[in-house]
């Protein structure tokens, strides 16, 4: 589980296909020792699995395997060296809460339909997936290319971020324009709701009546 809180930015240094999987080494700042082999780290949202580490020209680096489904769910696919991304180490038993609870399970690619500056904060137009659309409500919480951010319009299948120059700052949101995809990973609280509300209260009454529960 992660937070949505990015703890350090990365860089892809290098990319090899082998076979159906597509193995990546990625630079960051992270101490070495601290990146146990089959450790979980998000990586600009999904949660991938360090097979080896070391350093390099004064930097750690870690390398990970991915799949043909996370290459065709997420953004991965079309990243090459040079390539920056948001990275988070995986919550730890008393760590804070600071974000929202991610699971790094990205369920889809939106788009950035257009960036205006408001101010001080900068607000982010994005289209969603129509399937995935209904589970993003206004003032509730997504993880977009692993940032835990708070939705904060909604029209149809578009919704608006505003984010602060922090966070522009020391993430890779400083970097990204009009037309650019993203890794969307929807809200767990609103993934269960929208499941239990496919399921009619008669419904559950009547199964558990046939099992011998009392609802």
């Amino acid at each position: 589980m992660f937070t949505g809180l990015i703890s350090d930015v990365g860089e892809v240094v290098s990319g090899e296909e082998r076979g159906s999987v597509r193995r990546l080494r990625i630079a960051c700042s992270y101490p070495v020792a601290g990146i146990a082999l089959g450790a979980s780290i998000a990586c600009s949202g999904p949660c991938l699995t360090a097979v080896a580490t070391g350093t390099a020209e004064g930097r750690t680096w870690f390398d990970i395997d991915a799949g043909a489904e996370t290459l065709e769910r997420t953004t991965l696919g079309s990243w090459g060296p040079g390539k920056r991304i948001n990275l988070e180490r995986s919550l730890k038993l008393g760590d804070e809460l600071g974000g929202h609870l991610v699971s790094g399970h990205v369920d889809g690619m939106a788009r950035v339909t257009r960036v205006t500056r408001i101010g001080e904060t900068t607000r982010f137009d994005i289209a969603a997936p129509e399937r995935l659309a209904r589970f993003i409500a206004e003032k509730g919480s997504v993880a977009l290319d692993g940032t835990s951010l708070t939705v904060n319009t909604v029209e149809g299948r578009s919704f608006s971020v505003l984010l602060i120059p922090h966070t522009l700052a020391v993430t890779t949101w400083g970097e990204v324009r009009e037309g650019d995809a993203l890794n969307l990973e929807i809200d767990t609280m609103a993934r269960y709701a929208a499941r239990l509300a496919e399921f009619p209260r008669a419904a559950a009454v009547d199964a558990g009546a046939d099992e011998g529960l009392v609802l």
